[in-house]
This record gives C-alpha cells, sequence and structure tokens, in this order.
C-alpha cells in the first residue's frame, strides 16, 4: 500500500511540474470566466427587478458554467501540450491564442451584462462596439 501511494505521489507531482507554466492561463480564463457569470447573476437579477417580475438562481446555468469552466482548462492544457510538445519548433502559442479568444468572448458577455446592469450608456456603447469590432473582424476573413 505505501508504494501505491508513494507512486500516486510521484505521478501528482510530475503532473502538477509539468502544467506549472499553464497554470497563469487557466487562472486568467478562470477568472474572467467568474466575473462573467458573477455579473450574469447581478443583470438577470437588475432586469427581472425592472420588469417586476421574481428572481431566482437557476442552477442549470451554475452547472453550464461549472462545466464550461472544466472545458476552458482542460482545452488550455491541451494546446500547451500541442504547444510545448509536438509542435516546439513552431512557436504558435495556441494556448495563448485560445485563452485570448476565452477571454475577448467573456469580455464581450461581461459588457452585455454591465449594459444591462447599468444605466451607463458607457456600457451600452462598449457592448455595441465591441460587437461590431467582432463581426467586422469575422466578416473579413
Amino acid at each position: 500500500m505505501e508504494i501505491l501511494c508513494k507512486l500516486i505521489s510521484a505521478t501528482t507531482a510530475a503532473l502538477c511540474a509539468l502544467l506549472c507554466p499553464v497554470a497563469p492561463l487557466i487562472t486568467t480564463a478562470m477568472l474572467f470566466i467568474v466575473i462573467d457569470f458573477v455579473t450574469g447573476i447581478a443583470a438577470s437579477r437588475a432586469v427581472a427587478h425592472r420588469e417586476g417580475r421574481e428572481w431566482w438562481i437557476e442552477s442549470r446555468k451554475a452547472w453550464r458554467t461549472i462545466a464550461k469552466a472544466g472545458f476552458t482548462a482542460v482545452a488550455i492544457v491541451m494546446m500547451w501540450l500541442i504547444d510545448s510538445l509536438l509542435l516546439d519548433f513552431m512557436n504558435l502559442h495556441l494556448a495563448k491564442l485560445f485563452t485570448g479568444f476565452v477571454c475577448g468572448v467573456e469580455l464581450w458577455s461581461f459588457l452585455e451584462n454591465a449594459s444591462a446592469i447599468s444605466p451607463s450608456p458607457l456600457f451600452t456603447w462598449l457592448g455595441k462596439w465591441v460587437k461590431h469590432r467582432v463581426e467586422e473582424e469575422v466578416g473579413n476573413e
């Protein structure tokens, strides 16, 4: 039994050491996802209050966010492994590109949530501007 515990401990330590360089990317993506989730809850509550209806947190949306965070973390790790172990000679930075994409999508969602929470025209304008820029960039490719 002691040998099994040592084997599991050594394997866990080796995996942690292997994935240590990707931790900042995962942390950044998780931060963006959590901020979007919290502002999404606040936006949902603000809209329900404005419309005069009852508000509650739906567990299926929370579980969907947890699944999204898990899949995002796994995808970042997989892309980092491709970058560092398979295509290290190409310097593609796939993990950073994917993390940037995830953070951009979450930022867009945050701006939508902020415009639903705050009557400030700044957030409404920013949300429309980001949407226009994304549509313009996607339309060009």
